[in-house]
């Protein structure tokens, strides 16, 4: 267990930082200082004290991130409820099995997403809020929420009659051991379940954070006046983790997008925003790769140059200034996490000293596991478990050399599934030890390599094991793939592949044109990959793949078409 307390840093943080600004919306313009959040807060905590909101009470939380989805997240935390928030990608019915499930007595809702809600299905529901304003839209029973919040400015003003300042920012004694956060995972297995976090959990998470040092400048990655831009779901880990709470735990501003942006809005806002720290999914820096760099080293002069010796390595840097510059300019790292990235988008980005890192985690693990400075990063890798707080192993006789389950165990380890005996078993051991699900080998200094999961991976008649990640990375890098799955089907492995049909198009490739060039593709993949990995059948996909929240492909919905 670890000495420092998440709560006991937040009340720290804010009351330091006060003046500070802390939350912004980009779009609406809308902004907050540390002490108006505090104050925020501090509303909340009064609403749930006169409501009769105990601690280790649920209260559910849905919507866009925005300022008050914020708010409503560490007032809750503060106060010592346990919050549970849910992606806005889950279907109504979803929705309502987790809040039935969690057994939550409070929801907090956007407007919009309220309205395909049906409270007769979710039976222990007492009451929902409306999270933009605080409206109170449906009571189980009677109308005690309700008045609560018509005299909320009255009751406030009586509890401090001098106003609320500085001073009187303090959070509610919550010990490490308690469960704080339940998070129900993505569902890429076809199910969610519910992820019993502690306060301990997220701590660990948070002074990793903290003490995170960049060796070029000697100084923190994450400092007060540091800035984020916050474009991943919020009720998803990772993003929550490292572009939400390690921000507020320092004195950080957090710039909410409110959603996936577009490639445009994304780099307008960097402009603006300028952020110091940019948490990331592979998705944005392969599209960055491919519609902006790809074109200047396939084409024109540039492509030219870059095979004169001396000239390309000055050409690497025109084109990190230029990289660095679309992202704001002031970034000191890019923390890239949720998903495999590509390996060809990695070596490039090394190639020209983008300082890019690749972290491994899990809802689990609240949800870091493994991680490393760009400057000691391996390619290829997903960095190293993380000193002092986790601890990592590898179930194989060789763990250097052959694949086996990574199992890790430490400070973020979760304490289990909520009323799930069955799958908390199945995964940790009673000595602490979590199996991850994920095949890896590990050299001696800790760090992990990655190579698929033991779901996906497939048994050959002959004992060969065969990861299809490892496969479909090198196919996404051929002509005209946007990305693909590699299958089993009636025995033989076969590509199901998308095409960059938009790209397609522009080049004049469609019809049978565009089935000779991945049937090219395919012919080029068998060249590179081992005997027993060589792809027989190939399928041409209408649309992208359906994915998780994070950007995952839900693998399991392709498997046995």
């Amino acid at each position: 267990m670890l000495q420092e307390n998440l709560i006991k840093m937040f009340e720290v943080s804010f009351r330091e930082n006060h003046t500070l600004p802390a939350l912004s919306d980009y779009f609406s313009k809308e902004s907050l200082t540390y002490f108006e959040m505090s104050e925020r807060i501090a509303r909340l905590h009064l609403l749930f004290e006169k409501y009769g909101v105990q601690k280790g009470d649920k209260i559910a939380l849905i919507g866009r991130n925005n300022i008050n989805w914020c708010v409503t997240y560490i007032a809750a935390i503060t106060y010592g409820a346990v919050i549970v928030p849910i992606l806005q990608d889950f279907n109504p019915a979803d929705v309502e099995n987790i809040i039935t499930h969690s057994e939550s007595r409070l929801l907090f809702v956007g407007d919009v997403f309220w309205q395909t809600l049906d409270s007769d299905r979710m039976p222990d529901l007492e009451a929902a809020v409306i999270v933009n304003d605080y409206t109170v839209v449906y009571e189980k029973e009677g109308d005690k929420l309700a008045q609560i919040v018509n005299s909320w400015k009255a009751d406030f003003d009586e509890k401090y009659p001098n106003g609320f300042t500085a001073e009187d920012i303090k959070f509610a004694e919550v010990p490490n051991e308690q469960m704080i956060l339940l998070n129900y995972t993505s569902g890429t297995t076809g199910s969610s379940k519910g992820v019993m976090l502690s306060v301990n959990n997220l701590t660990g998470n948070m002074v990793f954070a903290r003490d995170m040092i960049n060796p070029e400048t000697n100084s923190n990655y994450f400092y007060a006046g540091g800035r984020s831009l916050s474009f991943l779901p919020l009720a998803h880990a990772y993003g929550c983790a490292f572009d939400f709470l390690a921000q507020l735990v320092v004195g950080g501003h957090i710039t909410l997008l409110g959603r996936m942006p577009s490639p445009k809005i994304l780099v307008d806002a960097m402009q603006v925003v300028k952020p110091t720290v940019i948490c990331s999914v592979p998705l944005i820096l392969e599209k960055v790769y491919r519609k902006m760099i790809m074109p200047m080293l396939e084409q024109g002069p540039m492509s030219i140059a870059m095979k004169i010796p001396f000239i390309n390595t000055a050409l690497y840097s025109v084109i990190k200034y230029k990289l660095m510059a679309s992202f704001g300019g002031e970034a000191q790292i890019f923390i890239v996490g949720g998903a495999p990235m590509n390996q060809e988008t990695e070596s490039f980005l090394r190639k020209i000293n983008f300082p890019i890192t690749i972290g491994y985690g899990m809802t689990e693990c609240a949800p870091l596991i493994s991680y490393e400075h760009p400057r000691y990063f391996k390619s290829g890798s997903c960095g190293r478990y993380l000193p002092g707080i986790m601890e990592a192993k590898i179930e194989s006789n060789d763990p250097q050399n052959i694949p086996g389950e990574i199992l890790v165990r430490g400070e973020n380890v979760m304490m289990g599934y909520y009323k799930n005996e069955e799958a908390t078993k199945a995964v940790l051991e009673p000595d602490g030890w979590l199996h991850t699900g994920d095949m890896g080998i590990m050299d001696e200094d800790g760090t992990l390599y990655i190579k698929g999961r033991c779901k996906t991976m497939i048994l050959t008649g002959s004992g060969q094991n065969i990861y299809p990640e490892e496969i479909e990375d090198k196919l996404n890098n051929l002509p005209l793939v946007l990305e693909s799955l590699i299958v089993e089907r009636k025995g033989v492995l076969t590509a199901l592949i998308v095409p960059d049909y938009d790209q397609a198009k522009q080049e004049g490739i469609e019809g049978e044109s565009l089935k000779k060039m991945m049937a090219d593709n395919i012919n080029e993949l068998n060249k590179m990959v081992a005997s027993y990995e060589k792809v027989a059948l190939y399928e041409l996909m209408d649309g992208e793949f359906e994915k998780t929240p994070k950007r995952s492909i839900k693998r399991y919905l392709y498997q046995d078409k």
